[in-house]
C-alpha cells in the first residue's frame, strides 16, 4: 500500500511549504499545526516564527495566506489536515492516522527532508508529480515495504 511520499528540499529560504502543497487544497481543512521551530524571513534575516503556537483546528484559508508569497526558512514543521468539522488531534503513528480523520500529513525535519502521508492515492500521485516537477530531490513513494517511520513527528 502507498502511504505517502518522502523527498528533499533545499535547505535554504524559500517558498517551500506553499510549493509543496500546491495540489492540495489547504483551504478545505482544518489544520493541527505542532508550532515546531520554523521562521519567516525578512531581507534575508530570520524575523518571527512561522507557527509560534501550537494550534488546533487552525482555518485551512489561514494557513493559505501566512504561507503565500512570504519566504520562510522551515527548520521542523507538523501539519496535519482534517476535513473542517471534524476533531482535530495530533496523531502520532501511521495507525492513528488511518483510524483518523486526518487526511494529510506533512513532516519536515532538519531544514530537508520531508514526508507526507495521505489517505487519498490520487492526492499522493499529484504531490510526488509536483516534488518532481519543481526539483526536489531523492522524491520516492512510501510504502508498507519501505517506511521505517515509527511516529509522524518530528522528534
Amino acid at each position: 500500500m502507498t502511504r505517502g511520499l518522502i523527498f528533499e528540499i533545499p535547505n535554504e529560504y524559500g517558498n517551500f511549504l506553499e510549493e509543496i502543497l500546491s495540489p492540495f487544497d489547504m483551504t478545505l481543512y482544518d489544520w493541527y499545526v505542532g508550532g515546531e521551530e520554523s521562521y519567516f524571513v525578512n531581507d534575508n534575516q530570520l524575523v518571527e516564527p512561522l507557527f509560534p503556537n501550537e494550534e488546533f483546528g487552525l482555518d485551512g484559508a489561514i494557513l493559505k495566506r501566512t504561507i503565500e508569497n512570504m519566504k520562510q526558512y522551515l527548520i521542523f514543521v507538523n501539519i496535519k489536515a482534517y476535513p473542517k468539522g471534524k476533531i482535530v488531534e495530533d496523531i502520532s503513528t501511521f495507525d492513528e492516522f488511518l483510524k483518523s480523520d486526518c487526511q494529510l500529513v506533512l513532516l519536515v525535519v532538519d531544514s530537508a527532508y520531508v514526508t507526507i502521508y495521505c489517505k487519498d492515492k490520487i492526492q499522493i500521485d499529484a504531490l510526488y508529480k509536483n516534488a518532481v516537477n519543481k526539483g526536489y530531490e531523492k522524491v520516492e513513494y512510501v510504502t508498507d515495504d519501505n517506511d521505517f517511520r515509527t511516529r509522524l513527528s518530528v522528534w
